[in-house]
């Protein structure tokens, strides 16, 4: 029994040691900005013919970094397709704080917050390796936000995850267009 139980715990583990993560930079536009998103799946659980869950990954304010790449790398090893979605423009970071203010300001309490989100999401289903009726969003700070704004607007989602997002107030048309459960964590130390 116990030579069974440590060959199946092998076999897990290769597998997820084995996993092929194909990761992408995909250029795209919304309202005459250029946009460059990142696409992580693992190619040997999804396919086309086989379509797996997709997660919309919203950077923090910082813009689209190595660490929300990473986030949406960790996605994807979960069995994922993941997108993480450009909110300021291709190649826009910033490690600045008053910068990613800046940044990040331009988005709050405009449409334009939803709207910028909604072209990553478009990005992220036209992949066609999603189940669209399995579509979530994840954001952490003002990807929180984002990802609240945009189940807000009436995208197709089944979920967000904000991680210690800014909490959006929706009209009561905004949440009557909610489609999405939404999981909030947010804490102190």
């Amino acid at each position: 029994m116990k030579k069974i139980i440590l060959l199946c715990a092998v076999v897990a583990s290769a597998a997820a040691v084995s996993a092929k993560v194909v990761t992408k930079t995909v250029a795209y536009e919304h309202a005459g900005v250029k946009l460059e998103g990142y696409l992580a799946y693992d190619d040997e659980k999804v396919s086309v013919e086989k379509p797996a869950p997709g997660v919309l990954v919203v950077p923090e304010w910082w813009g689209l970094n190595d660490y929300a790449k990473s986030r949406a790398v960790q996605v994807a090893k979960l069995g994922y397709v993941a997108f993480a979605t450009d909110m300021y423009g291709a190649g826009v970071v910033t490690e600045d704080t008053k910068k990613a203010g800046e940044l990040a300001g331009q988005f709050y309490g405009k449409p334009l917050m939803a709207e910028r989100a909604r072209a990553g999401l478009k990005q992220l289903l036209a992949t066609k390796l999603v189940d669209a009726s399995r579509v979530a969003s994840i954001g952490y700070c003002f990807g929180g936000a984002v990802s609240q704004a945009l189940a807000y607007s009436g995208a197709p989602l089944a979920g967000i995850v904000s991680f210690h997002g800014s909490l959006i107030a929706a009209s009561a048309e905004a949440a009557a267009a909610n489609k999405a459960k939404f999981l909030i964590c947010h804490g102190a130390v």
